[in-house]
């Protein structure tokens, strides 16, 4: 495998993920939830998507209830929300575990990859960033208080796309 994007997902709405979606772009990785303080940052994952989306750029939006139960629905809930709430149209995962003994391979290549502060591991809450290059490396990592309008997040998208 030469990216961690290589995995098999399964799509929120069932059925594999098409890799074509995340295939030669940047990516960002969010595991998010829908009764959090964070929650709000949908609206921003969604402006993200819109702006970058055509230069080849793609929101990955990852489903996880481990973070004080704030994402207990089912996938058909958390579809339903995401879009009449935030109007979500990037593609998203089936709930999934980010940490612990049934983690993800996903993201068990994700969280070797340290912040900014030079710290890996474990996804400490939800709205955790990773980017990954088109070429599948990844390239930078967001902890859940750096917001999707945060110029250092849009900086590293940036720099990812083609000119």
């Amino acid at each position: 495998m030469t990216s961690p994007l290589d995995v098999p997902l399964t799509a929120l709405t069932g059925g594999p993920l098409d890799p074509a979606q995340l295939t030669g772009r940047a990516v960002l990785v969010v595991n998010v939830a829908s009764r959090c303080g964070s929650t709000p940052q949908y609206a921003g994952l969604q402006e993200l998507q819109e702006e970058y989306g055509e230069r080849g750029f793609t929101v990955l939006g990852v489903p996880c209830d481990q973070f004080g139960g704030q994402e207990p629905g089912t996938e058909e809930e958390i579809a339903e929300y995401c879009s009449a709430t935030w109007g979500t149209t990037f593609p998203m995962t089936a709930k999934v575990e980010v940490n612990g003994p049934g983690r993800h391979p996903l993201y068990g290549a994700l969280t070797a990859t340290p912040d900014a502060d030079g710290t890996a591991g474990d996804v400490a809450w939800n709205f955790e960033k990773f980017l990954v290059s088109p070429a599948g490396e990844v390239v930078a990592r967001f902890r859940t208080r750096t917001t999707p309008q945060d110029p250092a997040l849009r900086a590293a998208i940036e720099a990812r796309l083609p000119a």
